[in-house]
């Protein structure tokens, strides 16, 4: 295998342990992936290389190629500064955009027989943070090696250098990669000094990847946890959403905890450790939680949901606050729901998550305990029709909740949960037989109210539609006359 410092070894034809000694079988079909789109990425380096450039596949693209995971996002990196790249991508592309620009980096769309792929270009570059500046400040470099030792990891410091497919890897990131490590190419001090959001990526990559950081990285996170604040909220969520959406995201949760780092951008997190108390035993909150957010996880059935796994992450975060030791020994947190519901609405917005996402898993977190009133089925036709009204469109969400929230290793006591749930939904889908119970509407509208007690829009409207409401929740369905008949009676008591 070529480093910068070798000869170049020629993948141009097929990839074996045989032809690039020092590969795995794995590593080598992984490579494979490059050819897969080598049409792509020897189109574009011919044009770099006829105008005298260089260009590399870079970074995540060559690790996810050796992983065998390479998909049509592809990452590149050049000596040719951003105003050239543009004028080269221009008339190949069949799409160009330069929202990237003042940061070195074009991007562009290439549409082929085998799909779209989704290009990214950037000039090499060196870039660190000022100790108070939430943006890096962007110098460009004229060697490939100085642009990968500016990379937050060695698994994303490896290149393959094109049209010739020279392999690049002066950090052993190929080692790394093998090994599972999570490395820096320079010290993890300067690493996360440059970019402080290079710590959560550790985590994030170590729930995407099931990789492991080394201890010297670990160790850095924890020393500089707090410089992970000068970074702006809205790129901390874009790293804690990727981390979440993972395939291991309790893996990265432990590191962001274990270094203090969810002390900043998630301290109700750590704050679920309570303290132990030998005369008031309850159960761990903080591991109940994630052991919550795996098995939603283990329900989902369209791919990761980012709202049901920040409610399964959230739900009980506002047990901390709302612990009372009781006098018969019994250890409770009452109304944790609500107060819950409240700091999970707080924290979406300080991390800048859209409204529409925080109204939802703020919503699951306050209705996660309205299942427990249900006891042995004695709920009535109305308190299910106002389960279901409550829970809107998100109750199949609530269903994967509740069922999640059962961590109990006592396997009686589970059975009889599931069972009880599965008896709530049932009676769930036999009402839907019976009603329109996904769109549960008065009889009555608000212009057929307005007609028929000869009011103008007003206050006076909104409660006698609310009334109808509460009348097709408590009964069901009313017909056209009863609806009509109920609707005086109630204005008559009303004068």
């Amino acid at each position: 295998m070529s480093t910068v410092n070798e000869p170049s070894t020629d993948l141009s034809s097929s990839v074996t342990p045989a032809t690039v000694p020092g590969l795995s079988e794995a590593q080598a079909l992984g490579l494979q992936e490059l050819l897969r789109v080598s049409p792509v990425a020897d189109e574009v380096a011919r044009r770099f290389q006829a105008a005298g450039h260089r260009l590399a596949l870079v970074g995540g693209s060559v690790r996810d190629a050796l992983l065998g995971r390479l998909g049509n996002d592809l990452d590149f990196t050049t000596d040719a500064r951003p105003e050239q790249v543009l004028k080269l991508v221009k008339g190949w592309a069949d799409a160009v955009w330069d929202v990237g620009i003042a940061f070195g980096t074009v991007g562009a769309r290439k549409d082929t027989a085998d799909g779209s792929f989704l290009i990214e270009i950037t000039t090499y570059r060196s870039e660190a943070y000022d100790r108070t500046s939430r943006k890096p400040e962007v110098t460009y470099g004229d060697t490939i090696e100085q642009d990968l030792v500016r990379r937050d990891f060695t698994v994303n410091a490896m290149a393959v250098d094109l049209p010739g497919r020279g392999f690049v890897d002066p950090h052993h990131g190929l080692d790394d990669l093998e090994a599972r490590v999570l490395r820096t190419p320079a010290t993890p001090e300067e690493s996360f000094s440059d970019d402080p959001l290079r710590m959560m990526r550790a985590a994030r990559f170590a729930a995407q990847l099931d990789f492991t950081p080394a201890p010297e990285v670990v160790a850095a996170m924890t020393a500089m946890a707090e410089r992970i604040t000068i970074v702006s909220a809205e790129r901390v969520q874009a790293e804690l959403n990727k981390l979440l959406l993972a395939d291991h995201p309790v893996k990265g949760l432990r590191l962001l905890a274990d270094t203090g780092l969810a002390a900043y951008v998630l301290p109700e997190l750590p704050a679920l450790q309570l303290e132990a108390d030998e005369h008031h035993r309850h159960k761990d909150v903080y591991e109940h939680s994630l052991t919550v957010l795996e098995q939603a996880i283990d329900l989902e059935q369209d791919g990761p949901d980012l709202v049901l796994r920040l409610a399964a992450l959230l739900h009980d975060i506002g047990k901390p606050r709302t612990r009372r030791f009781e006098s018969d020994g019994r250890v409770s947190f009452h109304h944790h729901e609500v107060v819950g519901a409240k700091m999970t609405r707080k924290r979406m917005r300080d991390l800048k998550y859209s409204n529409e996402l925080i109204d939802e898993v703020s919503r699951l977190v306050e209705l996660h305990l309205r299942f427990h009133g249900y006891g042995g089925g004695e709920w009535t036709d109305s308190a299910v029709r106002r389960y279901v009204t409550d829970a809107g469109p998100l109750l199949e969400r609530l269903h994967k909740l509740t069922r999640s929230d059962c961590t109990t290793r006592n396997r009686k006591k589970a059975a009889a949960l599931s069972r009880t749930y599965d008896s709530l939904e049932t009676r769930i889908a036999e009402l839907r037989e019976q009603e329109e119970l996904d769109a549960v509407r008065p009889a009555l509208d608000g212009n057929q109210i307005m007609e028929l007690l000869g009011l103008k829009p007003g206050p006076a409207v909104g409660k006698a539609y609310k009334h109808m409401l509460e009348l097709r929740l408590e009964h069901g369905p009313l017909e056209h006359e009863s609806a009509v008949t109920a609707l005086k009676e109630w204005w008559a008591g009303q004068q």
